[in-house]
């Protein structure tokens, strides 16, 4: 899948940032065209692999180059106002190779918390290609103006996309880390995971090609239909360079337990990758049950991706979600590693939105009554004795 991937703010240029490396290590292709917009100069300027033509600074008028502080209703005034020049860059990208448009954001800041809705709402009155979102919902530690942002980001992000792919911070952040490094591995989490979903189907010179092809007619098929979507992991390390490594941990020991137990073995193993995947740590924790469509990506040397094991994991993955358009298939790829990647849209069993909206409402009720008691107070301070003092003017 070719996307043209726009980075909003400094979560979402960082994250691009990082795709492009990702797409250099793999050679997985993905990356069509990069582009990076922020109202702060500084986070442009640190970004390492986005073309620096492609690095956009709006609302110079406004905030000249100093960012919208956390503000996000300012972010989208700004994104508005400035349109013209986030289009300048994309009339760039040869629009005719891309199969659709990932507008990426943090959504508990500014710039990107109010602008991605607004170039979101921009793209699909231009283009007929999908407008896909994939927004980073901050922790419940980072304070409650950016639980707040992200609550109403969220709400306008997810109506101007044809899907919105959630990340959720407070789920992959660890105790003890740096606030720089948690976020960089963060930032590998989402690449590696969406990398393999948006790679698959990729085949270069001298590559295997998959017997159950996932083109990108099959993402756009289960993104079809809106909604919110999270994405599922799991891998297993594998030995290339000896014979029993991968085979004896993935398909038997490795020991003449013939071919027919290795075929029954490697397909137990691949349904269990698959449960783990679907079970374990998603983007976004919610319950899968009820889940509206979904994609399976085996992915991993070919000679251990096993078709039955995979039309296994996927009616698996029917029976779970209760859903009937369950896609499938493999991506071959010569890495030390097999791994699952589920892809999981439509779903609505969301505990963690749900706790972000009552929060963000509590926070706004606070906010509300802070500045009414200010108000208050500062008349009280500066209250006038009209017998005693009389005012400049």
């Amino acid at each position: 899948m070719k996307l043209a991937m726009i980075g909003f703010g400094q979560a979402g240029g960082k994250i691009v940032d990082r795709f492009l490396d990702y797409d250099d290590r793999t050679g997985s292709g993905i990356v069509r065209a990069a582009i990076a917009v922020n109202s702060a100069k500084a986070d442009l300027i640190g970004l390492d692999n986005i073309p620096q033509e492609n690095r956009v600074l709006i609302g110079q008028a406004r905030v000249k180059g100093h960012g919208v502080g956390a503000d996000n209703e300012l972010g989208a005034e700004v994104a508005e106002e400035d349109i013209d020049e986030v289009q300048n860059a994309i009339d760039a990208i040869p629009t005719h190779e891309v199969d659709a448009f990932l507008v990426v954001a943090g959504m508990g800041g500014g710039t990107g918390s109010g602008g991605a809705p607004v170039l979101a709402k921009h793209l699909k009155r231009i283009y007929t290609i999908p407008v896909y979102g994939l927004g980073v919902l901050p922790g419940t530690d980072e304070g409650g103006i950016y639980t707040l942002n992200a609550a109403r980001s969220f709400q306008t992000f997810v109506r101007e996309v044809d899907n919105l792919m959630v990340f959720d911070n407070d789920s992959w952040r660890q105790t003890g880390e740096s606030v720089e490094g948690g976020y960089d591995q963060i930032n590998e989490e989402i690449v590696r995971r969406f990398g393999i979903l948006f790679g698959a189907g990729e085949v270069g010179d001298g590559q295997e090609v998959a017997e159950s092809v996932v083109d990108s007619s099959e993402i756009i098929n289960t993104l079809s239909g809106g909604g919110v979507s999270t994405v599922g992991f799991a891998s297993e390390e594998v030995d290339l360079n000896s014979g029993g490594g991968l085979l004896s941990r993935f398909t038997g020991d490795g020991g003449g337990s013939g071919d027919d137990l290795d075929a029954a073995n490697t397909t137990n193993r691949i349904t269990s990758l698959v449960r783990k995947a679907a079970l374990g740590r998603l983007t976004l924790p919610c319950e899968i049950e009820g889940t509206e469509r979904a994609l399976l990506v085996l992915s991993g040397p070919p000679e251990y991706l096993n078709r039955k094991g995979i039309e296994r994991g996927r009616k698996w993955l029917e029976e779970e979600t209760g859903s009937m358009e369950v896609r499938g298939g493999d991506f071959p790829r010569e890495e030390p590693e097999v791994s699952a990647a589920i892809l999981l849209s439509g779903v609505t069993n969301v505990p963690r939105i749900k706790r972000l909206q009552q929060v963000a409402i509590e926070a706004q009720d606070n906010i509300d009554d802070i500045q009414q008691e200010s108000e208050e107070n500062l008349e009280e301070l500066v209250e006038d004795d009209e017998d005693e003092l009389e005012p400049l003017f």
